[in-house]
């Protein structure tokens, strides 16, 4: 078995990380690190592994060398200790925005200067859909934004195949759940005031924005532009990107551009339906699962489009798309671990 430790292992993400790798058939959970939570049981901090195993968290100090190490910390922490990761573990795959972006001047206009820029080349940005060939080299992966993952996934199908002019704005409508924020409390998270709300709270400037531009940096320099608003779910984010096709197109057409971006893929899904009330992909759908659905609106008078996606933040925007970066990188079934399937309703 693959020994994984995962640092940092309290939050949201460390807590899906923790409930996919424990079901994993090819790794074992040797450690995981909290330092608010030293000596308590993983159940204490996340219920849902009651059963699953009795490892308590350790502080990062306890550390043990292992084959696969996830780090789960804040942003900006990773960066500063990486070579004493790397030290411990042959694989690194960190879920933060530390390694996402390779350019260090990107990086420090976007997140502010970087503590180990020599780093930011040895990492493939982990959304094996666009990277999996590198990811299969790789020993070292960076996590993905999921706002990021849902505008990425939602453009494949169109840039891929030539039909989007890459010369005009591309705008992300963005609608997310709270659990994005992550596991510590704020105001704006703060039960009374979150529940109910659709309240817009990035509508310029967002940072994932560098990401989507970053992954289809072959094409050109796309304007990308993500407005995001929190509405009342837990789990979840629904891209709907604005953008202008040629007029005149037939529905085969975009079938066609669609299945041959995604035909081959075992977790992205094309929604696209006539009828019915999940015509669309839908981020409720997808809780817990590392399904990404897309699917797409269009104007054949105008050439209007609108291209959606919709995944679950912790998985396919997290810890989902960690795993299965893992399962490539060490030369496992890409989908070992991850074969859940979601719930309705």
């Amino acid at each position: 078995m693959t020994t994984v430790g995962i640092v940092a292992a309290s939050g949201y993400a460390g807590g899906e990380l923790l409930r996919l790798l424990l079901a994993h058939p090819f790794v074992e959970v040797v450690q995981a690190t909290s330092e608010s939570n030293v000596g308590k049981f993983l159940q204490q901090v996340h219920p849902h592994l009651r059963g699953r195993t009795s490892l308590r968290f350790i502080p990062q100090d306890a550390l043990q060398a292992c084959d696969v190490l996830f780090l789960a910390q804040p942003h900006g922490e990773a960066q500063t200790r990486i070579e004493r990761y790397a030290a411990l573990a042959g694989t690194i795959i960190d879920l933060s925005a530390d390694f996402r972006l390779r350019d260090p001047a990107t990086h420090a206009t976007v997140y502010g200067a970087h503590a180990a820029p020599d780093w930011l080349a040895r990492f493939v940005y982990g959304l094996p859909e666009i990277n999996r060939a590198a990811l299969r080299e790789s020993r070292y992966a960076s996590g993905v934004g999921c706002n990021a993952t849902a505008t990425i996934l939602a453009l494949v199908a169109v840039v891929r195949t030539g039909l989007l002019n890459l010369n005009q704005p591309i705008i992300a409508d963005i609608k997310v759940g709270s659990s994005e924020a992550g596991s510590k409390p704020s105001e704006s998270s703060h039960h009374p005031a979150r529940t109910g709300v659709v309240r817009p709270f990035q509508l310029t400037g967002h940072r994932h924005e560098a990401e989507v531009r970053q992954a289809f940096a072959d094409c050109g320099s796309l304007d990308v532009r993500l407005a995001v608003t929190s509405v009342e779910m837990v789990r979840g984010v629904s891209a709907a990107v604005h953008v202008t096709l040629p007029a005149g197109l037939a529905e085969k057409d975009l079938w066609s551009a669609y299945r041959a971006a995604w035909s081959n893929e075992p977790f992205v899904r094309i929604v696209h339906d006539k009828t019915g009330i999940h015509r669309h992909p839908e981020p409720r759908l997808l809780a817990g699962t590392n399904y990404a659905d897309v699917g797409w609106e269009y104007d054949a008078a105008t050439g209007r489009a609108v291209l959606l996606c919709a995944i679950d933040n912790l998985g396919k925007g997290a810890a989902g798309s960690a795993v299965q970066c893992m399962n490539l990188m060490c030369g496992f079934e890409e989908t070992a671990g991850l074969s859940f399937g979601g719930y309705y309703p």
